[in-house]
C-alpha cells in the first residue's frame, strides 16, 4: 500500500507538475483576455480559470482536459453583462451549472453529440470574426461598437486616426504570437501568449509608451455576490438554457478531441458534464465567468505530459497563488496587448481545417449559414440558423435516391438504386424504371439502407409489370433485405438488426446466416460445418467478387511490392486488410500469438518472425514496420499472470516468455498494482517493446537511422472499433548496451 501511494505521488511529481505549470502560464493571458472580451471584470476570467481547474478538474470524466474561461461564450456573456448587468450575469451562470448538473445526473451528456460539428465550429468561427473585429479598435486605440457590423463600418475611421504608441503595442503583440511557432523548441517552451504580454509590457515600459494599463482596482471593487435578473423571465430562461448548453456541447466536444490525444482511460461524459455543471454554479457563486472544457489549454496539458486529474488541479491552484499573491504584476500589461492577443485568438478561431473537414461531408452551407447568421442576427439566431439547415440537409439526404443504368455486353440491363428508398423519391424511381425497355433483362441492385411501403410497392408493381411484357427482374440487394423481407409478407417494423447479404464480406458468417441456407451454423456441426461455410463463402467469392478483382490480381501475379510489414496477433477478431484499409498486394504480415518479435539472440530460439523481417526489409524493402496489438489480447493476459493462464500448454508458455520484456516495461511504468484497465495498457506497452525489440536487429536499426524505415506502433481496440497510434517508448533507449555488444558480432 505504501509503496503504490509513493509511486502515485512520484509520478504526479514527475508528470503532472511540470504540465501544470505549462498550462498555468497559459491560462492566465487568456483568462484575462477573454474576460476583457466578456466585458466583464478581469478577475473574473482569473475566478473562473481556478474554478475550472480544480473543481471541474477534480470532479470531471477525463483525466486531462482543462476547464475555464472560455472564448466561445464571451459573445453570450457580454450580450448578458449589457442586458441585466455583471452581478445578474452570475446568477444565470449558476442557474446554467445547476441546469447541467441535472442533464449529467440523468446521463443526458451523450445527446450533445447529436449536434451537427458544422455547426458548432460555424458558431466558433463567427465569434471568433466578432472578437476579433470589436478588439481591433482597442488595438488601434479607439473602442469596440455594441455589433460586429458596426465595428466593421467603423473600422475605415479608426484606421485614419491611428494613436501611435497604442498601435505599436498591439501590432508588437501580433508579432511575437505570429513568429513564436517558427523559434526553436527550447525557446517555444514558453507559452506564446504569456512571451506576447511579456515582451508589451517591458518594451512599453522601456521606452516610456503612452498605453492603457489594465486596472484591476475597479474589477474587484465589482465582485459581489450573484443577484436574480430583472425582466421577462422567458428570456432569463432562455439566457440560462443557452449558456447551460452552449459550455455543455463545447465541453463534451471538446472532451472527445482530447480523448484521441492520449492512450489513457477514456473519459466519462457524463461525469464530465456534471463537473462542469458543479464548477459553473461554483464559480457563479464567486463572481467568475462561465466555465467550460477549452481545447487549447487542454492540448498544452497533453503535449507537456500530464498523466492523471492532478495537472488540470495543480494549474488551477498556481492561478489562484498568482492572483492572490502577483496579481499587481497585472497591472503592468498594456490594455492594447491584451487586445492583440484577443485579435490573435479571434483570427485562430476561424480553422480552415474544420472548413475541409465539413467540406468532405457536404456540410460547408450549414458552416456558412451559421457563420453569417451570427455575426448579422445573434448567436441564438444564428445556431438555430445552423442547426435547422442541417435538419433539411439530412433530411434531404434520407430522401435522395440515386438511380444508375448500365447496359452490358450481352444486352442485359444493369440498375443500381442507392439511398433511402421513401415515398418521397417514389415519383423518380418510378420514373426511371418505367424508361428501361420492355422485355429488357434487369439486373436490380438495391443498395439501400430503408424502404417504406411506397417504395416497395412501388418497385414490386414495375417488377410484375416488365415481367408480363416479357422481361426478367433478378433483384439483387446489396445492403440490407427491405425488398425480400417485404415480399414475403415479413413486418417491416419492428426490425431490430435486418440480415445482411454476403457481399458485406467484413461480417461473420453468423451475421450472414439468412443468405447462406437460411439457419445460423450450429456448434455442434464441427469440422463439416465449417467446411461447409468455406465452400459457401469460396463460391460466393467466384460468383461475386472474382470478377471485380481479377485485373489487380492479374497485375500482381507479376510480382508482389508491399509497402509495409504488419505483424499483428493470431486472433480471429483482427482483419489487417479491414482496419487499415488496404487492398491486395499492400500488407507484408506476419501473425502470431500477441504479435511479439523475439528479441536478438532470446531464448527459446524462434526464426519465424526473423524471417519474415529480413525478407520484407531486405527483399522486399518495405518502407514501414508496423506492429499492432488488441485490446483484451489473451497472449497478453498470460503474460500477466506468469503464465497461470496459459495452463498445461507448455509451447505457449515457452512463446510467450517473450513477452517477458513488455511485462517488466509495464511494471517500471505502472508498477505492479493491478488495475481494471491493467490488460489494456499492458497491451498498449506490448506494442511500444515490440518496436523496441525490432531495433535489437542490426540491419532493422541501421535503415531507422538512416531514415529508410519507419517503425509504427497500432493499437485496435476491439469493442469500440477504433485503431489508436502508440509512441514509441520514450525513456526506453533504442538500443541497449547490453544489446549493442550482442549487435557487434553480427553479420
Amino acid at each position: 500500500m505504501f509503496r503504490d501511494t509513493k509511486s502515485s505521488w512520484l509520478g504526479t511529481l514527475r508528470h503532472d507538475v511540470p504540465a501544470s505549470l505549462v498550462v498555468f502560464l497559459v491560462a492566465v493571458p487568456l483568462s484575462l483576455g477573454i474576460a476583457m472580451a466578456s466585458g466583464a471584470p478581469l478577475a473574473a476570467g482569473l475566478i473562473a480559470a481556478v474554478v475550472g481547474g480544480i473543481v471541474a478538474g477534480a470532479l470531471g470524466g477525463s483525466a486531462v482536459q482543462v476547464s475555464g474561461p472560455a472564448a466561445g461564450l464571451s459573445l453570450v456573456v457580454v450580450d448578458l453583462v449589457h442586458t441585466y448587468g455583471w452581478r445578474a450575469t452570475c446568477m444565470i451562470t449558476l442557474l446554467a451549472g445547476a441546469v447541467q448538473l441535472v442533464l449529467g445526473v440523468f446521463k443526458a451528456a451523450r445527446a450533445a453529440l447529436a449536434v451537427s460539428p458544422a455547426v458548432i465550429h460555424g458558431m466558433l468561427a463567427a465569434v471568433g470574426v466578432i472578437i476579433a473585429l470589436s478588439q481591433l479598435h482597442v488595438v488601434l486605440g479607439g473602442s469596440s461598437q455594441r455589433s460586429a457590423v458596426a465595428n466593421l463600418m467603423e473600422l475605415p475611421g479608426q484606421i485614419a486616426d491611428l494613436h501611435g504608441h497604442k498601435v505599436a503595442v498591439g501590432l508588437l503583440t501580433i508579432t511575437v504570437l505570429a513568429a513564436w511557432t517558427r523559434l526553436p523548441q527550447k525557446v517555444k517552451a514558453i507559452p506564446a501568449p504569456l512571451a506576447a504580454l511579456l515582451v508589451a509590457a517591458v518594451t512599453a515600459w522601456a521606452f516610456g509608451w503612452d498605453v492603457t494599463r489594465v486596472d484591476l482596482s475597479d474589477s474587484l471593487t465589482e465582485w459581489a455576490f450573484p443577484v436574480l435578473p430583472q425582466g421577462d423571465w422567458h428570456l432569463v430562461v432562455a439566457a440560462v438554457m443557452l449558456v447551460a448548453l452552449l459550455a455543455g456541447c463545447e465541453s463534451l466536444l471538446c472532451c472527445v478531441a482530447v480523448d484521441g490525444l492520449h492512450g489513457g482511460r477514456r473519459a466519462d461524459l457524463d461525469q464530465e458534464l456534471t463537473g462542469q455543471g458543479v464548477a459553473n454554479m461554483v464559480t457563479g457563486a464567486l463572481g467568475g465567468l462561465p466555465v467550460a472544457g477549452v481545447i487549447v489549454r487542454s492540448t498544452a496539458n497533453v503535449h507537456a505530459g500530464a498523466r492523471t486529474r492532478g495537472s488540470t488541479i495543480l494549474h488551477g491552484v498556481w492561478v489562484m497563488v498568482f492572483a492572490l499573491g502577483f496579481g499587481w504584476t497585472i497591472t503592468l500589461i498594456p490594455m492594447e496587448a491584451l487586445a492583440a492577443l484577443l485579435v490573435f485568438i479571434g483570427v485562430q478561431m476561424v480553422n480552415l481545417g474544420h472548413v475541409k473537414k465539413v467540406h468532405g461531408h457536404g456540410e460547408v452551407p450549414v458552416y456558412v449559414v451559421t457563420l453569417v447568421a451570427v455575426i448579422l442576427l445573434g448567436l441564438a439566431e444564428g445556431v438555430l440558423a445552423g442547426l435547422a439547415l442541417a435538419a433539411l440537409l439530412a433530411l434531404r439526404r434520407l430522401t435522395w435516391v440515386t438511380v444508375r443504368k448500365h447496359e452490358d455486353r450481352d444486352g442485359r440491363m444493369r440498375v443500381t438504386i442507392s439511398g433511402s428508398l421513401t415515398f418521397l423519391g417514389v415519383p423518380r424511381l418510378t420514373h426511371e424504371l418505367r424508361a428501361l425497355p420492355a422485355g429488357t433483362p434487369v439486373d436490380l441492385d438495391l443498395n439501400i439502407d430503408f424502404m417504406d411501403n411506397a417504395a416497395f410497392e412501388a418497385i414490386h408493381s414495375w417488377r410484375l409489370y416488365h415481367e408480363r411484357m416479357g422481361g426478367t427482374v433478378d433483384i439483387d440487394e446489396l445492403h440490407e433485405e427491405w425488398y425480400t423481407l417485404a415480399a414475403s409478407g415479413v413486418r417491416m417494423f419492428p426490425v431490430k438488426s435486418p440480415p445482411v447479404a454476403p457481399d458485406r464480406w467484413w461480417l461473420p458468417w453468423t451475421h450472414r446466416h439468412r443468405r447462406l441456407g437460411g439457419r445460423t451454423p450450429s456448434s455442434h456441426g464441427g469440422v463439416a460445418q465449417v467446411e461447409c461455410q468455406l465452400t459457401r463463402g469460396a463460391r460466393e467469392y467466384h460468383r461475386r467478387t472474382a470478377p471485380l478483382v481479377k485485373p489487380i490480381f492479374t497485375e500482381l501475379a507479376r510480382k508482389q511490392q508491399p509497402s509495409h510489414l504488419f505483424i499483428t496477433c493470431a486472433d480471429s477478431r483482427i482483419v489487417p486488410s479491414l482496419i487499415t484499409a488496404s487492398g491486395p498486394g499492400d500488407l507484408f504480415t506476419v501473425r502470431n500469438i500477441g504479435n511479439l518479435v523475439p528479441r536478438r539472440g532470446s531464448e527459446p530460439h524462434d526464426d519465424s518472425v526473423v524471417a519474415a523481417i529480413e525478407y520484407a526489409t531486405q527483399v522486399l524493402g518495405v518502407h514501414t514496420i508496423t506492429v499492432c496489438g488488441h485490446s483484451g489480447c489473451g497472449a497478453m493476459a498470460g503474460v500477466l499472470s506468469a503464465g497461470v493462464q496459459a495452463g498445461s500448454l507448455p509451447g505457449l508458455r515457452r512463446w510467450l516468455r517473450h513477452g517477458h520484456h513488455s511485462l517488466a516495461t509495464f511494471i517500471e511504468t505502472e508498477g505492479d498494482r493491478l488495475h481494471s484497465g491493467a490488460l489494456d495498457v499492458l497491451c498498449r506497452v506490448n506494442v511500444q517493446q515490440q518496436l523496441e525489440n525490432l531495433r535489437t536487429y542490426r540491419k532493422v536499426d541501421e535503415q531507422v537511422r538512416a531514415g529508410k524505415l519507419q517503425l509504427v506502433g497500432l493499437f485496435f481496440d476491439i469493442a469500440t472499433a477504433r485503431v489508436h497510434l502508440v509512441p514509441p517508448l520514450r525513456a526506453t533507449p533504442s538500443v541497449k548496451t547490453h544489446d549493442r555488444r550482442v549487435l557487434a558480432g553480427e553479420e
